[in-house]
């Protein structure tokens, strides 16, 4: 990194501190305002988006169009909708005073001030921007580098804030580590960072330097259970959906099925033929692309390890980066797949005699950002989620949550701390600031 690029980001970090000074950002119109603007400019770049979001992973047009773009769009209506309601302040009981007087409390969401937005490489766009006009929406300003690795959609994110925001109010810094290094160095007054737990904990030793309030949106080995009452054609489907969307580099994919023994052979039988169906035996290069030649080495280093549990798939190209929907089966937690968060297409599927056991080993492990169980019978789910921790979870259905800005998402443990999306994010992006009144 440059003098030059470090003394740029010294002085916009400086303007935003003083823009935010001006008290301009916490009104309401004004961020109203702003969002609706947004929505505009970010609206316009749509063909733009889905082209770059396709160079860099490989994503389809109507993929694309949905996860990073409709998201990002339903959730600004609904936060221009409702933020002049949201943003009022609550009022609530109050405990009497000593002397009798009349005692009015409520409590404000008041704005952190600058914060620090670091976007992830799998859902460039929407992960990033989600948190943006959270942010905005609780009266903040915001600084934001987008990944590195996905250089096509940073190009473009850029282009957007720098059409939509001065940037005294919202602004695009690009980099890698050394940039990422110098801006958390800085006296942010919040962070926002998506990605991997390594990084998370590089993100939050830094923040807790300056004893800067963050939000990680981590990730994790997320469970599938399958119960053997479970509608395993509907379960297939839905399994796939959440597995093989983006070629698996979602965080909350299903990262391995805990299967119950009498259905595991059907299930295979019912993916395969799922596969053989949508694919025409050969999804290679229709589910995208891994972001990274580095990551497809990972990838083929499970299978390398394990060769005879490779039921279906496992052929990759490191040059154009696919890499195949595969299924591994009769794996354990010894397998080199099980070590780690997979993030990419290879399900691996494990087996149960009694729940007892596969609950056991998913709490020994650390808390998943989410968790899936499969299953007609609601007591039997109930009790899977009861007994279990995850950041969220799901019942007979995959990855829908995150898409939802009327549900809180975030992690738990290791799969991350805070909650956003919707009214969620005024909530995540403000300082609840208690006020009590004496008369």
């Amino acid at each position: 990194m440059t003098t030059e690029i470090q003394n740029k980001i010294k002085e916009v970090f400086e303007k935003q501190k003083e823009y935010f000074g001006t008290q301009q950002t916490k009104d309401i119109q004004f961020r109203k305002e702003k969002l609706q603007n947004f929505r505009k400019v970010f609206a316009s770049y749509t063909d733009a988006i889905c082209e770059a979001v396709n160079i860099d992973l490989g994503k389809s047009r109507a993929e694309a169009e949905y996860v990073e773009v409709q998201i990002v769009l339903d959730e600004l209506d609904d936060m221009i909708e409702n933020i002049e309601e949201w943003v009022k302040p609550t009022f609530v009981a109050s405990k009497p005073h000593s002397s009798g007087a009349e005692v009015i409390s409520k409590y404000i969401y008041e704005p952190y001030g600058v914060n620090y937005i670091i976007g992830p490489f799998n859902y460039p766009v929407q992960l990033t921007f989600s948190p943006l006009i959270g942010a905005l929406m609780a009266g903040n300003t915001a600084i934001i580098k987008p990944s590195e690795n996905t250089p096509h959609v940073a190009e473009v994110i850029e282009k957007i804030v720098t059409e939509a925001f001065d940037e005294k109010y919202v602004a695009v810094f690009q980099g890698a580590i050394e940039e990422n290094t110098y801006l958390l160095s800085l006296p942010f007054d919040y962070i926002f960072f998506t990605g991997s737990p390594n990084v998370g904990k590089i993100v939050m030793k830094a923040a807790a330097e300056q004893l800067i309030p963050l939000t990680l949106e981590l990730g994790g080995k997320s469970p599938t259970i399958v119960h053997h009452d479970a509608d395993l054609e509907k379960a297939v489907q839905r399994i796939s959906a959440g597995k093989w969307i983006n070629c698996g580099q979602t965080c909350v994919a299903p990262d391995y099925i805990y299967v119950h023994e009498s259905v595991k052979d059907a299930l295979i039988d019912q993916f395969k033929s799922y596969l053989k169906a949508t694919y025409n035996d050969e999804s290679l290069g229709k589910i995208g692309k891994i972001v990274s030649q580095h990551q497809i080495k990972n990838l083929a280093g499970y299978l390398e390890n394990a060769p005879e549990k490779v039921v279906y798939g496992g052929n990759y190209d490191l040059q154009t980066r696919h890499f195949e929907a595969t299924l591994m089966s009769d794996v354990n937690w010894n397998d080199a797949v099980m070590q780690q968060e997979i993030f990419g297409p290879i399900l691996p599927i494990l087996t149960y005699k009694n729940i007892d056991e596969a609950l056991k080993e998913i709490n020994s492990r650390p808390k998943p950002l989410a968790l899936y169980v499969f299953s007609e019978d609601q007591n039997f789910a109930d009790e899977v989620i009861g007994r279990t921790t995850s950041g969220d979870a799901e019942i007979n259905s995959t990855l829908i949550h995150v898409g939802s800005h009327f549900l809180p998402f975030g992690g738990v443990g290791t799969s991350g701390m805070g909650k956003y999306h919707g009214k969620f994010s005024l909530e995540n992006f403000s300082h609840h600031r208690s006020i009590l009144q004496v008369k």
